[in-house]
């Protein structure tokens, strides 16, 4: 799959950008804050139908504006593909597919697969539990539509169930027993499929950290869920009056965890920082390699600002890895001009150079 043209409109701090890309190797140049990262971002939002950073849709268009437009044209196995997004304060979001408009933005989820790798990701190392499951669960639902359904009705179930925890005097048992066995049945299969997942996943993650950090470390990734005790339903009734007291639901798929490990200890409380980005960097370009394998097309990949905080020897074996045959079209960006220059300078592909300042993107060269 090959981004081909972008076009963006009052999207955050871009006002407006017109870019015709490279099918290779397409590298952003600029100060902080000045919009690489938005850049990004609105790529990553013509695949999920969402920002990675800023859920509230009406904080991503430009101050000045009344909407912002993202538009992607694709090459997907062969054919042309035009993705359109509109975002209007206090309007319902667009987005359609070669003019045609989605009934539900999870019909598009899969259509253009994506791993993006960022600062922010040391979150799934010093964030709460949240931050792993929405890992999985993002991963997940690119390529089983039968996982993001269950994941759909799971968390409506267990907002009825929490909205019926909050009624003063309310003990319907019919009711109760309905969203119980609903998130039960929902849950099961949320939690095989992770379960599987994890466990196909972490010889992949352990290769890619290897190959960056040239160490004896030993990484490893452990997958805990109240759906490992052997009668989940029993247990959720069993906390229905401690779940009335707090107002909430406090077991189930929603408090899985993720425990991230490494030489058999937290990484949150051993890991350095080198170690720490080391470990999500692996996680990332694991979970594209994956998704590659999973899928009938090639993901694309987004790197912003990942060589922070690592030493010269870990971002050289970054730079091997991403101009592996294995990887298709790549978004770099980065502060420091040398990391790009060394990119390029190891490629023979396609390649695409910009500047980017204070909102503007500026193409700076281009390379056959």
């Amino acid at each position: 799959m090959i981004l081909e043209r972008l076009s963006i409109l009052n999207y955050k701090n871009l006002e407006q950008a017109e870019l015709a890309l490279s099918p290779k190797i397409n590298c952003f140049l600029g100060k902080n804050g000045m919009g690489k990262t938005n850049l990004l971002d609105a790529i990553y939002y013509l695949s999920f139908c969402k920002s990675h950073n800023n859920p509230v849709d009406s904080q991503n268009i430009r101050h000045d504006a009344e909407f912002a437009i993202i538009q992607g044209r694709y090459e997907i196995e062969d054919k042309k593909e035009e993705f359109f997004c509109s975002l209007r304060r206090k309007q319902k979001k667009q987005f359609k597919r070669n003019r045609k408009e989605y009934e539900r933005f999870s019909d598009h989820i899969g259509s253009l697969p994506l791993v993006m790798v960022s600062p922010s990701d040391t979150d799934l190392i010093n964030g709460g539990s949240d931050e792993r499951r929405k890992f999985m669960d993002q991963f997940l639902s690119q390529f089983d539509k039968e996982y993001l359904h269950s994941l759909i009705r799971y968390n409506k179930a267990l907002q009825q169930r929490n909205a019926l925890l909050k009624t003063d005097g309310f003990s319907d048992e019919t009711l109760f027993g309905l969203w119980d066995e609903q998130l039960t049945d929902e849950g099961k299969i949320i939690h095989t499929r992770r379960k599987n997942f994890i466990g196909k996943f972490i010889p992949t993650f352990q290769k890619f950290y290897g190959f960056i950090c040239s160490s004896n470390e030993k990484v490893e990734l452990k997958y805990e869920s109240h759906f490992e005790a052997p009668h989940f339903l029993e247990l959720l009734k069993s906390k229905r009056q401690k779940d009335k007291i707090l107002g909430y639901t406090t077991v189930g798929i929603h408090k899985d965890d993720l425990d991230m490990q490494m030489d058999g200890y937290s990484i949150k409380r051993v890991g350095s920082q080198g170690q720490n980005k080391t470990f999500v960097v692996a996680l990332k370009l694991a979970q594209f390699d994956f998704l590659h394998k999973a899928v009938e097309t090639t993901p694309i990949l987004l790197l912003d600002d990942i060589f922070d905080k690592l030493d010269s020897s870990r971002v050289e074996q970054i730079i091997k890895l991403v101009l592996d045959k294995d990887f298709g079209q790549i978004f770099v960006t980065d502060t420091n001009r040398g990391h790009l220059d060394e990119i390029l300078s190891r490629t023979n592909s396609n390649y695409h150079l910009y500047e980017v300042e204070k909102g503007e993107v500026i193409q700076k060269n281009i390379a056959p």
